[in-house]
């Protein structure tokens, strides 16, 4: 019977072990670290056959792209690319931004040329995203792309799938 002493050790030793386990769980989600944004990249400029559309609303006719090869999320969690949109005169609007699942937030880091060049964008802070306007493409990117039910794609690879598999 000396194993019977033994297992009846270890299964009493059990709840404290379980319990540790759970300070250590715990802990991790109790660090009030502030969040510290990484400093962004400028992207090369997009090439027309990286870009991938993405629906916004059938109400605008405007049509959306995604550079593929830009797409990146950051260890601080923020998922940036390159966005183009084409209006229905044919003019094109080029940006780099970002997009903080997290908050629900937006920003803007530069416009891009149609030379190829970028400018980096002036003054340009954290917005939070207008959810109520139904034109707004920083909102179908955070609701139907890069923030599902406010959780982030986990890499860059996860973003193109999401937006191939939803494209028009």
């Amino acid at each position: 019977m000396p194993g019977m002493k033994i297992l009846l050790a270890l299964l009493l030793c059990l709840p404290f072990a379980v319990h540790a386990e759970w300070l250590d769980f715990d802990h991790e989600f109790d660090q009030d670290e502030p969040w510290v944004e990484v400093a962004a990249q400028l992207p090369p400029y997009p090439k027309p056959d990286k870009l991938i559309p993405f629906d916004v609303s059938s109400a605008t006719r405007n049509k959306f792209f995604i550079d593929a090869d830009s797409i990146s999320v950051g260890s601080d969690k923020v998922v940036r690319y390159t966005v183009v949109i084409e209006a229905a005169g044919g003019a094109k609007n080029v940006s780099y931004e970002g997009l903080r699942c997290e908050t629900g937030e937006r920003r803007l880091y530069a416009y891009g040329h149609a030379d190829g060049s970028w400018s980096k964008a002036r003054n340009a802070q954290w917005e939070s995203i207008r959810v109520r306007s139904l034109l707004s493409y920083h909102k179908a990117l955070y609701e139907d792309y890069f923030c599902p039910d406010g959780i982030n794609v986990r890499n860059a690879k996860e973003a193109v799938e999401r937006l191939r598999r939803r494209s028009y």
